[in-house]
């Protein structure tokens, strides 16, 4: 797989003026589209740092779907290029990223991003900057909230309950595994809030997180793999 946008990593964004104004003219890009058909092949991304975090290690993880069985993973791993600010996770992990996800062999139907997608201050968190960067459809799977409000947490496996910022709706609260943290799940790109939920569930098998991050996330560990 062979990535149009590494070409424009020679201009990346080095401070946090030029990156706040990346992400509001990207925005415009964003599409909240249902998927037209189902995917055959889901890509998980996570990264993580080595060298006291002077080095990016970008993991990424394609499984076949509905199967859930790995058929690919790459790793990649770039210096580090831009500081840890929150609402601003895109610029420091994305250029890793993509050169991981250009590694590949073929363009993976979906990706599930380990952050945010519209449910970010400026509505452009990583999961719709990949998104809009390749072209791809993207959702968001965070750990923690970044910005809104939501009137409880769901109870059961499957229960999701809307994340809210004043009157836009820009995620979900999903439970996942009964009796742990729920997920904030929302829309990166060219996917619905909806379907974003539907294929978190459908790739979550025993563990809190979806197969397709989880093992992205252990892949992104120093010396991390798949064993």
């Amino acid at each position: 797989m062979k990535s149009a946008a590494l070409k424009n990593l020679a201009d990346w964004p080095a401070d946090v003026a030029t990156a706040r104004g990346v992400q509001e003219r990207l925005r415009a890009q964003v599409l909240q589209t249902p998927l037209p058909n189902p995917p055959r092949r889901i890509a998980g991304v996570d990264v993580g740092f080595e060298e006291a975090g002077r080095v990016t290690r970008a993991a990424v993880v394609v499984l076949d779907f509905p199967a859930l069985t790995v058929c690919e993973q790459q790793i990649a791993r770039l210096p580090t290029r831009f500081p840890y600010i929150p609402g601003y996770l895109s610029f420091r992990e994305t250029p890793t990223v993509l050169t991981a996800l250009a590694q590949l062999r073929a363009q993976p139907d979906l990706l599930l991003c380990d952050g945010h997608g519209i449910a970010h201050p400026r509505r452009f968190g990583i999961a719709c900057h990949l998104g809009v960067l390749l072209d791809i459809p993207s959702i968001g799977v965070a750990k923690k909230k970044l910005v809104g409000v939501y009137a409880r947490e769901p109870v059961n496996k499957g229960d999701w309950v809307a994340l809210r910022d004043k009157t836009d709706t820009i995620g979900a609260v999903l439970r996942s595994k009964d009796k742990v943290k729920p997920l904030f799940i929302s829309p990166g790109h060219r996917i619905s809030l909806e379907q974003a939920i539907e294929y978190v569930l459908a790739c979550t098998t025993r563990y809190r997180l979806p197969e397709a991050t989880r093992l992205a996330d252990k892949l992104s560990k120093a010396n991390g793999s798949l064993e």
